[in-house]
């Protein structure tokens, strides 16, 4: 049973009735409750309520937990973009199959030359995304450009296609650290809607990939869904509830939540549910309070105000002067990025506010702890 089945047994649409049923006091008990939370919870502390009565308390709350947990570093990572070709129909994505513009994949010399770029910025935390092809972009490439990546990096993270078991405990070998899969949405229908062809069309085989990474014993796994593509109680709700299914199935793995945004792109999408930002600061707390050893990472789709206003609330991990283009650090402006940067501010610009605020930004594995030295 993987968590596909579990979740295919219920109607993932009761998850928005369930969130707005919640009335103070559940919200007041999920607030207080010390151990594990339940679904019941976790819709409580997303509820109206929760936003209209309790966000001040929410917010002293999750920054409490943050600051016992993880105390007050921020591990900084960088995603580098290895490839915009892509084999998926997906109506959101700027590097949709259905979008038409010059593709590449990035040689190994290219990719060298993308890692020594990310190391002049402070970067050792790497985080490699590319479209989803398996053939020019699959297991063969990345045999090589995973221990090419290894040399400039103490901690190695992918966002790639989903693969098997098998391919997973073997990139471990070559050095992989963590893999970040997001559903996008759990509402089955409105995923066949935003999938219209590729093998990201197979929702199960999406859904599982979790399962997987915990089999093969990845050390770190990233979820979340896309805000935007369905209403985001349902699928925040399917998301805590996945969360709790691989707390109790995988253990031996950390778990990593983001939270993105739908931003513009190539092919014009529009957000069917949109975010606000108070929504947002919201669900940032409820993550906190619903499981306090979350990793909770927030990206440059964010506006660089609103960033520093989350940067103390509950996140961990932060990106800052990103590029979502391959080659983009190296010789920016060349191909198509996969969404527009929101925070285009430098590296020891973001650096600076989080000195300012009391926080050191971490740009290597904890085991290797450096701290980027603005002045330098």
């Amino acid at each position: 049973m993987s968590f596909f089945d579990e979740i295919s047994k219920i109607d993932v649409d009761k998850f928005a009735s369930l969130v707005d049923s919640r009335t103070d006091a559940d919200v007041e008990r999920a607030i207080a409750k010390e151990g594990r939370h339940t679904i019941e919870d976790f819709a409580a502390l997303i509820s109206e309520n929760a936003r209209k009565h309790y966000l001040d308390v929410m917010v002293k709350k999750s920054m409490q937990l943050t600051r016992k947990r993880f105390g007050r570093c921020i591990n900084m990572y960088l995603p580098l973009y290895l490839s915009n070709l892509c084999s998926n129909k997906c109506t959101y994505c700027g590097f949709s199959v259905l979008n038409k513009f010059k593709r590449v994949v990035l040689t190994l010399d290219e990719v060298e030359e993308e890692l020594q770029a990310m190391n002049e910025m402070g970067y050792y935390n790497i985080l490699l995304v590319s479209g989803e092809n398996e053939h020019r972009c699959g297991m063969p490439y990345f045999r090589e450009v995973l221990p090419l990546t290894r040399k400039h990096a103490t901690y190695l993270q992918m966002e790639v296609q989903p693969m098997s078991t098998e391919d997973y405990a073997e990139l471990k070998t070559l050095g992989l650290d963590s893999v970040s899969v997001y559903q996008e949405t759990y509402h089955p229908d409105t995923y066949k809607a935003c999938h219209l062809g590729g093998k990201k069309a197979d929702m199960r085989w999406r859904m599982e990939t979790p399962d997987r990474l915990g089999q093969a014993k990845i050390d770190k796994i990233g979820m979340g869904a896309l805000l935007g593509l369905y209403n985001w109680k349902v699928d925040l709700c399917a998301v805590a509830m996945h969360v709790l299914y691989m707390r109790e199935h995988y253990w031996q793995s950390n778990l990593s939540i983001s939270f993105p945004r739908i931003r513009p792109s190539a092919g014009g999408f529009q957000p069917h549910s949109p975010v606000s930002d108070a929504k947002l600061l919201q669900i940032i707390c409820a993550w906190r309070i619903f499981d306090n050893e979350l990793d909770l990472t927030i990206s440059t789709r964010e506006s660089a105000s609103f960033r520093d206003l989350l940067l103390p609330v509950g996140i961990t991990a932060f990106s800052a002067g990103s590029s979502t283009e391959p080659g983009g650090y190296a010789h920016k402006g060349k191909y198509l990025e996969q969404w527009t940067v929101n925070d285009d501010r430098s590296v020891d610009e973001v650096v600076a506010v989080m000195e300012q605020h009391g926080f050191e930004a971490v740009f290597q594995n904890a085991s290797t702890t450096y701290f980027k030295n603005v002045s330098a």
